[in-house]
């Protein structure tokens, strides 16, 4: 069941059009930021989950704008958790995620920004599925215990600079993290943090987590600048 409340003060809840849907959105852009990134869930998850919206509120520090929504609508949600039919549908995921990409491009106050993806479990799949068919939209992805692996073939079209985070402990899911790494043909890194399992609930997991995708994505998207950050 999802949340309805939104606890940072920084973000307003927005209604994203995407495909035909209209999804829930939790919008963040600090002043002079120069980079969004947007998230996308893994099954079972929404744009409430507290794990995305610790590390959304850290890249916010380092003045990365942030976009989580809802993958699916709630009478989508509401048939897959009957069926189950739509979590592990990578390609109709990555498709809602360039159609929600679309809708942040068409925004005014979005459509100057690099944008970015930030995947956990099935929605990195998703993530860079989607950078895939936009080469030249997405500008980098990061995967928090992703499954990148159930991207297939399409590992070897991602020209975004990716990088995979994944617990040294997080037994299965480190080894289909490595093997992807080596499909992956474009700028890539992969960094492990010792002692953390699949929700890097260890102290200081997440907290690495967060310093690393921020790291990464200052590098690539840009960040605020001196004068907004000061």
């Amino acid at each position: 069941m999802r949340y309805r409340t939104n606890m940072d003060p920084d973000v307003r809840e927005v209604k994203v059009t995407a495909g035909g849907a209209e999804l829930g959105g939790s919008l963040g852009v600090p002043k002079g930021a120069h980079g969004l990134v947007i998230f996308a869930h893994g099954s079972g998850s929404s744009r409430f989950s507290p794990r995305n919206r610790a590390v959304a509120r850290a890249l916010r520090s380092a003045g990365l704008g942030t976009l989580l929504f809802d993958l699916l609508s709630e009478e989508e949600e509401a048939r897959d958790e009957i069926s189950g039919e739509l979590r592990f549908d990578i390609p109709f995921l990555a498709r809602r995620l360039a159609a929600v990409t679309e809708w942040a491009r068409a925004q005014p106050e979005l459509a100057p920004l690099s944008f970015g993806y930030f995947g956990s479990s099935t929605g990195a799949a998703a993530a860079l599925v989607a950078a895939a068919l936009h080469p030249d939209l997405i500008h980098a992805v990061v995967s928090r215990g992703g499954r990148p692996d159930l991207a297939g073939p399409v590992l070897s079209r991602v020209q975004a600079p990716t990088r995979l985070l994944v617990g040294g402990n997080d037994f299965g899911v480190l080894e289909l993290n490595e093997d992807a790494l080596a499909r992956l043909e474009g700028l890539k890194d992969i960094r492990i943090i010792p002692g953390a399992t699949h929700l890097f609930e260890e102290p200081g997991a997440l907290e690495e987590v967060a310093r690393l995708a921020a790291e990464w994505f200052v590098q690539y998207l840009g960040a605020a600048r001196p004068e907004a950050r000061a």
